[in-house]
């Protein structure tokens, strides 16, 4: 970096994607690595409704590493920030901007101190998978602004050192995280089963049960698992293999049935494991559960599944639909059983693909008032309301992975660093 003036400022904005699980990740093989016991699948959701949006600066005016998440400082002093960090630097590359007099040697990451701004779109620390974006556009962002030369694959193993599941949100679409068997984790990585246009007509429709924290961290909720659950050890040695076998089938050949029969019966299994544990996790609440019996009794009353359901480690419903036109009988089945509060404006009732509300033919609250009652209700049992249950819906679909913004989108002021 010798004789250039330390006034500059080099910059790179990225948008990473979350993505659900449809086979589970729960217990670790090492807590340090974050080496799972079993293998993963999941699902990418679009950016443009979920995602994390994180600028990375470096600049030798910068006296030490700064993070903001979502406008507030927080430390970058937490192991996991730190493993990746670690990692990032140590494969670093000469950078040179010509240009602007720019020169950064190798050796120089290892000095040069870091300004890091996050954004997620959706809630934090509640069960929507804000950890895997978040350290997943850490880390892309990071590889970018660094010029590191590894590919996706090689970048997920140093996510995945973050948070486990964020290995799997460096590709869109239909991707597996390979547990791996080597004891330094290099084979523990996440690969692209399928691109998001492989099977295209999935809608993903999320309810929002609580935003809130949730009150165990999925880190000592798998460490309690693995110490005094029987069952996730039959989970992760018998089940989950025969699993992971299927569902990859499943996604190939498009075939919902058996997706959807394999993505519930595993969530079931992860919140089972839960229960097992000494003392039990909770994750659902009765919202979730009724949200379960509503699409249970909608899929046994029609002759193959309509919706698959899956939970993560806390109480939002991600509910894929085969298609476009089951995702609008599947909303109009959860706005007729989850109504909101009546001075609810039900345009921040149902949010991203809003489209999906002209579908069910609902323009305002009063046509949500007036809904018939799904035909799988029997007359004779009347139908339960849950109003104000659910905060809010997310309507979706599978999406694209990471990407690198323009620089008119970045969160931090290009002169100074610092959040804009």
């Amino acid at each position: 970096m010798g004789g250039q003036s330390d006034k500059w400022v080099l910059m790179v904005t990225a948008q990473t994607p979350t993505n659900i699980a449809v086979i589970k990740y729960w217990g670790k093989r090492d807590e340090t690595l974050i080496l799972p016991i079993n293998d993963s699948i999941s699902v990418t959701l679009d950016p443009d409704h979920l995602c994390t949006t994180t600028t990375v600066a470096v600049s030798p005016s910068f006296d030490q590493d700064r993070m903001w998440l979502n406008g507030k400082e927080i430390s970058l002093l937490g192991g996991r920030f730190q493993s990746c960090l670690r990692e990032l630097r140590s494969r670093a590359s000469d950078f040179e901007d010509e240009k602007r007099g720019i020169k950064i040697k190798k050796a120089d990451w290892e000095k040069l101190n870091l300004h890091i701004a996050s954004y997620n779109n959706f809630p934090t620390a509640a069960g929507l998978a804000s950890s895997a974006a978040g350290l997943a556009c850490f880390v892309f962002a990071l590889a970018k602004l660094m010029n590191l030369k590894e590919d996706h694959s090689q970048l997920s193993a140093i996510a995945r050192q973050g948070s486990g599941s964020a290995c799997r949100s460096l590709y869109g679409g239909f991707v597996k995280w390979i547990m791996g068997k080597e004891e330094n984790g290099s084979d523990s990585i996440a690969v692209q089963l399928a691109d998001e246009k492989h099977w295209d007509d999935l809608v993903i429709v999320i309810a929002v049960v609580s935003a809130r924290q949730k009150e165990t961290s999925s880190t000592s909720g798998m460490q309690d698992s693995c110490k005094t659950s029987m069952l996730i050890q039959h989970r992760a040695k018998e089940v989950v293999p025969k699993r992971v076998i299927q569902m990859e089938e499943a996604i190939e050949k498009r075939d919902f049935p058996s997706f959807a029969r394999l993505a519930c019966a595993d969530s079931n299994q992860f919140h089972a494991v839960c229960l097992d544990t000494s003392p039990p996790i909770f994750y659902m609440n009765d919202t979730s559960h009724k949200i379960i019996s509503c699409v249970e009794k909608w899929n046994r009353s029609e002759e193959s599944p309509q919706v698959a359901y899956t939970f993560d480690a806390g109480p939002n419903a991600v509910m894929i639909a085969r298609n476009r036109k089951t995702a609008a009988l599947l909303l109009q089945r959860l706005l007729f059983h989850f109504p909101p509060h009546s001075d609810t404006d039900l345009n921040s009732y149902v949010i991203g693909d809003k489209s999906i509300l002209q579908d069910v033919g609902v323009r305002d609250m009063k046509d949500v008032e007036n809904l018939p009652a799904p035909p799988e209700i029997k007359d004779n049992i009347p139908a339960q309301k849950s109003k104000g249950e659910v905060s809010y819906f997310i309507c979706t679909r599978p999406g694209r992975g990471p990407t690198v913004l323009s620089d008119s989108q970045a969160l931090l002021n290009p002169e100074t660093g610092l959040p804009k």
